[in-house]
């Protein structure tokens, strides 16, 4: 560009690029020395620039400060690593999608308060994390935007005399736009709390996924059994086997969340344009985005290799009387009160709790003597299956509403791994 512009000898631009061309080379075979003694990347590079070319390599600086190079590098790094995660968060919600298929007819309790609720299918709660990551992709995709416009020509804080094309330099770079603000281009990291706030949101996700997945592997669930190469054993109980991996992605949350804290008071009370405090930009944000592609990757793992004990689920779901619902909704069908018919429930829920057994186990008597309004079919609407299906309004776990629901995460994951892969 500065050859182009006349800024410099057409000569010099030729001789610097093919000198930084070389010592890429040395780079990439881990041939060059950095010295402890050079200020920084950029200083090493320029100095060994004009070792190798002589005079002509002093003119690479010519309007540019590092303060614009150096937030140059970290938009690049920024997108770079935004688009990572964009490919690693798609894999995830294919393997989401894929056990969702696998596991379609599947039954299991619905929650609320971690205390049973109403039975759904198991399609549907791992489809409510897919949404979950859907969204996280979003952010990721909108950090990327953010990172995408080139701060290159900004120079320390002003701008520069000399006549550059920003746009050039920008369009070489692969950037989709330039800066419009001098000061702000050099002081500006929203991009870098974009990346680290998406990741933050996104490690919480997977650590709800996780806690579901510690308590799900456990005697007492049983709903799943987990992979030898995504659990590990007891140093001194031969029997156990940890969800460890799970463990660690729960634990990971607290340190993304973290890094995002940290680059928020980093930046807090920065006047402008640019101040030394922002060396401590890119820890952060290098960690966050590191760890995230290794919970998501673990967790497609985990999510991919795991085994579902359906018999376990469905027993489960026939505990804590979760047709209760039901026979509520039953008896405002016709024409009783909710408020009322909820009581009548309570009464059935307390005879069952005397009896020791569920509300399927009640005789169309037991109904009647609380209600005249039951009929000999409130005894096939206990069939957990058929309860779960009757949900079907857009976005209810009804197997005909979740066909829909699912066309559409799949639409739209693929539209992602578009994006994701361009």
């Amino acid at each position: 560009m500065l050859g182009e512009q006349g800024v410099i000898s057409k000569e010099d631009a030729q001789a610097i690029s093919d000198g930084l061309d070389r010592i890429q080379e040395r780079i990439e075979a881990g041939d060059f020395v950095f010295d402890i003694n050079d200020e920084d990347i950029h200083m090493a590079i320029e100095k060994q620039l004009i070792a190798d070319i002589g005079e002509a390599g002093a003119r690479l600086h010519t309007g540019r400060s590092r303060n614009d190079q150096v937030v140059t590098d970290t938009r690049l790094f920024a997108k770079k690593r935004a688009a990572d995660l964009m490919g690693a968060n798609v894999e995830l919600r294919r393997a989401l999608v894929d056990q969702a298929k696998a596991n379609f007819d599947v039954i299991l309790p619905g929650y609320t308060h971690l205390q049973h609720a109403q039975p759904v299918f198991l399609a549907h709660h791992l489809l409510a994390y897919a949404h979950m990551f859907a969204r996280d992709f979003r952010r990721l995709e909108a950090a990327f935007d953010a990172a995408d416009a080139s701060p290159l020509g900004s120079a320390a804080l002003a701008g520069t005399t000399y006549p550059l094309d920003r746009h050039a330099t920008a369009a070489a770079l692969g950037f989709a736009d330039v800066t419009a603000n001098s000061l702000d281009a050099v002081s500006d990291r929203d991009f870098l709390l974009d990346l680290s706030y998406a990741a933050s949101v996104s490690c919480v996700h997977l650590s709800r996924l996780a806690e579901e997945i510690v308590l799900w592997s456990t005697s007492e669930f049983g709903y799943i059994t987990l992979s030898d190469a995504f659990s590990t054993g007891s140093s001194i109980m031969p029997q156990k086997k940890n969800p460890d991996f799970a463990e660690l992605i729960r634990g990971k949350t607290g340190r993304v969340v973290g890094d995002l804290v940290q680059l928020l008071i980093t930046l807090k009370a920065l006047p402008l344009a640019y101040n030394k405090d922002l060396q401590e930009d890119k820890e952060g944000a290098i960690d966050a985005a590191r760890t995230l592609e290794d919970c998501y990757t673990c967790m497609t793992g985990m999510i991919s290799t795991w085994c579902v004990n359906a018999d376990a689920m469905r027993e489960s779901a026939h505990k804590g009387y979760l047709a209760a619902t039901d026979i509520a909704d039953y008896l405002a069908k016709k024409g009783m009160p909710f408020r009322r018919a909820h009581e009548v429930v309570g009464h059935l829920v307390l005879l069952c709790e005397q009896r020791g057994c569920g509300l399927e186990d009640l005789s169309i008597s037991d109904f009647t003597a609380q209600s005249d309004l039951f009929e000999p079919d409130i005894v096939e609407m206990m069939d957990l299956t058929a309860i779960a299906d009757a949900r079907t309004t857009i976005g209810g776990t009804g197997r005909g509403a979740m066909k829909k629901q699912l066309a559409t995460v799949e639409k739209a994951l693929e539209a992602d791994a578009a994006k994701a892969v361009g």
